[in-house]
């Protein structure tokens, strides 16, 4: 994973980029490369708060590399990315938490994402070194889903999550697949425990003033949160 910075209306922000290369699956609900199928890199990129492009997948394809891959777009500062591992299992989140929502909001309620200048967007990345069928992504989709929402609920946030949240599972193309992506099996219960890890890290280390142009302090924090100078 690298962490580089572009400037973009007057602003510093970061990206991060994996290049995984070929011989990987990935399942994403990414504007740019979503779905399931063969992917050679995830990129995570930070934009302006109020980001009002309408073309943003062309957008991501002109920040990230050649070839195929996954693309997501955030306002939160990206440099505050987490990372956990359990068993294997890795996962990277990025927590912008000014906007939390609840998956079942009562129809008609004020959509907060629609007011302008919000920066809030849950961005996660996991990793696991098997093989998976079909089924089984879209069930370690779930999986990671639910366990953001116990870590943003645990940290005292009230919602599931944001209305902008994406997520990107990356497993290798070939090995025995694994047929079971859930919370109580093998895979599925160590991507969840590296999720909830970190994005409870990032949702309790989050601060409204996570946003782009607001800096970090320098040095790696204990709790895995990275503050790169």
């Amino acid at each position: 994973m690298k962490l580089t910075y572009r400037v973009e209306e007057g602003t510093r922000l970061g990206s991060l980029l994996w290049e995984f290369g070929p011989g990987f699956r990935m399942i994403s609900s990414a504007m740019l490369g979503g779905g399931i199928g063969p992917r050679e890199w995830v990129l995570n990129a930070q934009v302006v708060a109020g980001y009002a492009r309408m073309d943003p997948v062309d957008h991501l394809i002109s920040l990230g590399p050649s070839g195929p891959g996954v693309g997501m777009l955030t306002a939160a500062s990206v440099d505050r990315y987490v990372r956990a591992a359990d068993g294997g299992a890795e996962a990277v989140a990025t927590v912008g938490l000014l906007v939390p929502t609840w998956a079942a909001a009562p129809e008609g309620a004020a959509d907060p994402e629609l007011a302008p200048m919000k920066v809030g967007t849950v961005n996660i990345v996991t990793v696991l070194p098997v093989a998976m069928t079909d089924a089984a992504l879209v069930n370690l989709v779930m999986t990671v889903t639910e366990a953001k929402t116990q870590a943003l609920l645990e940290a005292g946030f009230p919602g599931t999550g944001t209305a902008s949240d994406a997520v990107c599972a990356v497993v290798p193309d070939h090995g025995p697949e694994e047929l079971f992506g859930g919370p109580r099996s093998e895979w599925g219960a160590r991507a969840a425990r590296a999720v909830h890890a970190a994005v409870r890290r990032g949702a309790e280390a989050w601060r409204p003033g996570d946003y782009p142009g607001a800096r970090p302090s320098g040095g790696d924090g204990p709790d895995g949160l990275i503050r790169p100078d």
